[in-house]
This record gives structure tokens, C-alpha cells and sequence, in this order.
């Protein structure tokens, strides 16, 4: 009998947002001006030496209020019913978000970013400098989405 492993996702911080729950959360983090501060608990600090000459960063969360999934979903942005993989939702079997947002600020262990869309308690699990040549893909296709968004 093969041997199971066992995943184990320990948090090296958590979310401060003043969005309280998820329907006062936006859909997506891109474009919004409120600050968020990201705290990264004490014992994780030092891993953020050299972070200020970032402007942004990717943020790995837990989505810890998400219930239940479905393989096919609709959206916000249509009707017709698609894979849950081709879109946002936080609904997933292992629910995990990503969020590139802009770095404001560093003082000791919290980070002041705009562009997030988690709300208030979310379970921060990693951190990822963005690196444009890269991350940043100008060939990039948006799949079913073409005729919502700028690809």
C-alpha cells in the first residue's frame, strides 16, 4: 500500500482588510486604493529583509470562509456554466488565493499594500516578490473571458 502524505499549510501571517466579510470583499483586488496591512508574524520578520525596493508582491492566502465548491460555476462576468479552474472563485477544493498588489510601505513586521481583495483575519500562508520579466506576460491569452477583459 503506498504511503499517504499529509500537506500541512502553516501561516506566516494574517490579513488585516476592512472588508469584515465576503460580501463586503471586491471580486478582484486590482485597481482598489485601500490600504491593507499584512502582518507577518514575528518569528517570520527577518524574511523580509530587502522587500521595500519591491513595488509589488504576490500574496499567498487561505481563504478560510470559503464553503463548499462545484466543478461548474457561472461568474459575475457571465452565465453560461464553466470550470471551476478557469475561474476566480473562492470556492475550491483546496482554497487558496492570489493577489498581486503594490507595496506602499514597510514598517518592521507589517507590510501596507493596495490591491487586495481578502477579507479582515485571512490566514497569510506566503509572500513572492514580483519580478516583471518574469512575471508579466504580453502574449498572455484570457481564455472565455476575452470579451470582458483587456487580455
Amino acid at each position: 500500500m503506498k504511503e499517504q502524505r499529509i500537506l500541512e499549510l502553516k501561516p506566516i501571517g494574517v490579513i488585516h482588510s476592512p472588508y469584515p466579510d465576503r460580501g463586503e470583499a471586491p471580486r478582484q483586488g486590482c485597481g482598489r486604493d485601500e490600504i491593507c496591512r499584512v502582518e507577518v508574524f514575528k518569528e517570520f520578520e527577518e524574511g523580509l529583509k530587502d522587500i521595500d525596493g519591491f513595488s509589488h508582491v504576490s500574496l499567498i492566502y487561505w481563504f478560510h470562509k470559503s464553503g463548499g465548491y462545484r466543478l461548474l460555476i457561472t461568474t459575475p462576468w457571465d452565465t453560461k456554466l464553466h470550470g471551476l479552474f478557469t475561474t476566480r472563485s473562492p470556492n475550491r477544493p483546496c482554497p487558496l488565493g492570489l493577489c498581486l498588489v503594490e507595496l506602499v510601505a514597510r514598517e518592521g513586521n507589517i507590510l501596507s499594500v493596495k490591491g487586495l481583495d481578502a477579507i479582515d483575519g485571512t490566514p497569510l500562508l506566503d509572500i513572492k516578490p514580483y519580478i516583471p520579466s518574469i512575471d508579466e506576460k504580453t502574449n498572455g491569452q484570457v481564455g472565455w473571458l476575452k470579451d470582458r477583459f483587456k487580455g
